[in-house]
């Protein structure tokens, strides 16, 4: 994973105390529970199986001697160090199927086939050719229990432990699953809300190229992958490894053949992932990519509804879906194939052909002389405890792949060059702005701006004017740093723009742009921003300066009346007076218009020219406006075309000139032409 695996893990040490805990209870809880085996062990090999060891004769009843035929007799193990005992007093207790035997007397040898036939007892040893028999009597179920009676408190006492254990481990499994869930969402939480604060450092040129949709799904598809990764994937991986340590450091102290043969899994596992990963991989990146895709188009169509209806697109938009969603499915599937080879049950193939190998071992004679029956259950046991961890990781081989990708995906974007946002403020400027030679391109040198020069002074207004394409919005787009020249400076009161960090010159800025954009909330929510420093009064101010107020107030709930996502039941011409009162609520020293009163019908333009000529006072105003007529006022007057500034000055003075202005504005005035 490189470097991405590197910041994945800088984002997890963020939480580390969480996460080292989560890691100290799971160490506790593998610990607890592999003793379970152990304890289950010494039940079997010593308190039930334990019957079959030596018995002796002794004296009179004391602690774990057992009542039989008016004699007393007490276990080789049970006697105390340095107890002395006559050997030659021992006997036997045998089990041969669901039945046990009593034997006065000593074993020649005690492995091989046993058959009872009356009171003869034969143990024949395959191996050696062996063959002994013996006399023996039935024991009833109340002599067999007074063999069993010693054991018992022992027996019980195990079990309570066992219990006890596996009380234990639910504590610490559920401590340790609930830091480390936590500790997860806490991460993602912090890698989402960076991810979101970069998106508002990026340069507005990042988003020409790059859909909505795509952004949006590496914001929240991409991170709530992440979040899988922290959840699931470690957690799974973290188990899954101490499990493995813990059972096989567990098996070296049961038996370390049996270890040895095991070990075999750790290359298999290894094998088996880095061969996942390599297709995975590869899948998963095709897979992120059409989701992204997919989420842009479903964007895109949602946005441009109306659209699509009008001009009856939606087979076409609904074949261009089909089309992304097949290519997805086709890799979703690819990816489940791959999933489905590599899972748990390839998994169950390798433990039942391991449990084969050691039955094969043990039935063979080669460990079945040397393993008691307990050591065998022990061992299974452990397998099976074992191979529950390394279906959990095998599971999670695909969720890690989706993850690694989307994180690759994330950094990616957080990777791309921001402008961090500048604390403090700045003192208002004047707003005294100098274009010098300006020359800008937004590709290569394919230039919107050549060579563009102008003054515009404190107070004036400044109209940009010309046919689409010529570079009157590139200006204010420059002007607001929203790109920066190619060539040339832009200057704030003699200052340069580019020695001015962005957020603090935008701060004595206002805009008004020809579709305004309007967020979830309130009238007056949109008009203030939400900005702590913008009082309720100032946003009545602003409103009712724009002439504006009275209309709202109208309105069921005033200025408090919900608006939906980009104003959708509100008028063009509201939506605009909306957004002409957010500019002058923040009090700007140059306030733009970018075309503000193209989608405003002649009553309401009428309203904001009223507004404009007392409002425009002290604050330099740069005007884009296709309709002459609200430009009249202006101080200067600049005509673009393709680029270059071919006429200046105010109305009067262009209309004496006879050039482009003057046809423009006779064309819209429905006035002939003159010469």
């Amino acid at each position: 994973m490189g470097s991405t695996g590197k910041r994945l893990f800088q984002y997890a040490m963020l939480y580390k105390k969480q996460i080292l805990l989560a890691m100290l209870l799971l160490v506790l809880a593998v610990g607890a529970e592999l003793t379970g085996p152990l304890i289950a062990k010494r039940m079997i090999d010593q308190n039930i199986l334990g019957i079959e060891k030596a018995w002796y004769e002794v004296k009179g009843e004391q602690p774990f001697a057992v009542h039989y035929n008016d004699k007393w007799y007490k276990r080789e193990d049970r006697f105390a160090e340095g107890e002395t005992y006559d050997k030659s007093g021992e006997v036997r207790v045998l089990q041969v199927g669901r039945s046990y035997y009593f034997l006065d007397g000593s074993l020649r040898f005690a492995e091989g086939k046993r058959e009872v036939t009356g009171e003869q007892m034969t143990i024949s040893n395959s191996q050696t050719g062996e063959a002994a028999t013996y006399e023996v009597k039935k024991l009833s179920k109340s002599q067999l229990y007074a063999f069993y009676r010693p054991e018992l408190p022992g027996l019980l006492k195990l079990a309570a432990m066992y219990f006890g254990l596996l009380i234990l481990v639910a504590i610490f499994a559920y401590g340790q699953r609930l830091l480390l869930q936590t500790s997860a969402n806490r991460i993602v939480r912090k890698m989402r809300g960076d991810v979101f604060a970069h998106t508002q450092r990026l340069p507005v040129q990042y988003y020409d190229n790059l859909a909505a949709g795509q952004v949006v799904s590496r914001i929240t598809n991409d991170t709530e992958a992440i979040r899988e990764l922290y959840v699931g994937v470690l957690a799974n991986f973290f188990t899954g490894t101490i499990y493995m340590a813990g059972i096989f450091g567990a098996l070296f102290l049961l038996d370390y053949r049996l270890a040895l043969i095991s070990l075999p899994i750790v290359p298999i596992l290894i094998v088996w992932i880095k061969v996942y990963r390599k297709f995975a991989a590869k899948y998963n990146r095709i897979i992120r990519t059409k989701l992204s895709e997919i989420n842009a188009m479903i964007n895109e169509s949602i946005q441009g509804m109306a659209i699509i209806q009008a001009f009856r697109r939606q087979k076409e938009t609904k074949k261009e879906f089909d089309e992304l969603n097949d290519y997805y499915f086709k890799y979703q599937n690819k990816l489940l194939n791959l999933n489905s080879i590599t899972s748990h049950n390839l998994v169950n193939v390798v433990r039942n052909v391991l449990f084969l190998v050691v039955i094969w071992l043990f039935w063979g004679g080669s460990l079945g002389t040397m393993i008691s029956v307990g050591v065998l259950y022990a061992y299974i046991d452990y397998m099976n405890r074992m191979f529950a961890p390394i279906v959990g990781i095998v599971n999670q081989l695909s969720n890690l792949e989706t993850a690694r990708v989307s994180a690759e995906r994330v950094f990616k974007l957080m990777d791309e060059e921001g402008v961090d946002v500048a604390q403090g403020r700045m003192e208002r400027y004047k707003g005294d702005v100098q274009f010098e030679g300006i020359t800008f391109a937004y590709k290569g040198d394919e230039y919107v701006l050549k060579n563009v020069s102008f003054h515009a002074r404190q107070g004036e207004t400044v109209a940009l004017v010309g046919h689409t394409g010529s570079g009157k919005s590139s200006i204010l787009n420059l002007l607001f740093r929203f790109y920066d020249t190619n060539k040339g400076r832009i200057t704030v009161d003699g200052t340069d723009v580019k020695d001015i960090p962005k957020q603090m010159l935008r701060q004595h800025m206002g805009i008004v742009l020809q579709d305004p954009f309007l967020f979830t909330g309130t009238i007056a929510s949109n008009v203030s921003l939400d900005d702590p420093s913008i009082s309720r009064e100032k946003v009545e101010k602003a409103l009712r300066d724009v002439g504006a107020y009275d209309m709202f107030n109208a309105l069921p709930g005033g200025i408090d009346a919900p608006v939906i996502e980009k104003g959708s039941t509100l008028s063009a011409g509201q939506r605009q007076l909306i957004s002409f009162a957010r500019a002058l609520a923040f009090d700007p020293a140059i306030l733009i218009l970018d075309e503000a009163t193209a989608s405003i019908d002649t009553e309401t333009e009428s309203i904001i020219q009223a507004a404009l000529d007392v409002l425009k006072k002290g604050r330099t105003t740069f005007v884009i406006a296709h309709r002459l007529s609200t430009i009249r006022q202006a101080d200067q007057i600049l005509v673009l075309d393709r680029g270059v500034i071919v006429e200046r000055g105010n109305h009067e003075e262009l209309m004496e000139h006879r050039g482009k202005y003057f046809a423009m504005y006779q064309l819209q005035q429905g006035a002939p032409q003159t010469a």
